[in-house]
């Protein structure tokens, strides 16, 4: 390998790890917990968005566009934490039995 080579892989890496961290590293354990991702807007400012549906995240009716890239980190673990807390919530449950089949034996 030459230093040109060398360059270039450190330069791709870099790349990818920065598209990495945008869409929320590793910060949880199932792909189904990581619902939210950040990215970069033209401005410079950031979004919190779905990744699965591209759309800006909505906190109390409010859009998640045009924030600081510590404010749009802290929000996209706090959602992505929520929804893991749910997901274990609902995994945690009894399961519901309609009433009809509850009766019978």
């Amino acid at each position: 390998m030459n230093a040109y080579s060398n360059e270039t892989d450190r330069q791709r890496n870099t790349a990818g790890l920065a598209a990495w961290e945008n869409e929320g590293g590793a910060s949880a354990r199932d792909f189904a917990d990581r619902q939210y991702g950040r990215r970069v807007e033209a401005d410079r400012s950031w979004t919190v968005y779905h990744v699965f549906s591209g759309i800006p995240a909505l906190i109390d009716g409010g859009a998640m566009t045009g924030l600081s890239r510590s404010d749009a980190t802290r929000s996209m673990l706090s959602l992505n934490h929520r929804n893991a807390e749910r997901r274990r919530a609902r995994l945690a449950a009894p399961p519901i039995v309609p009433q009809a089949a509850a009766g019978q034996s």
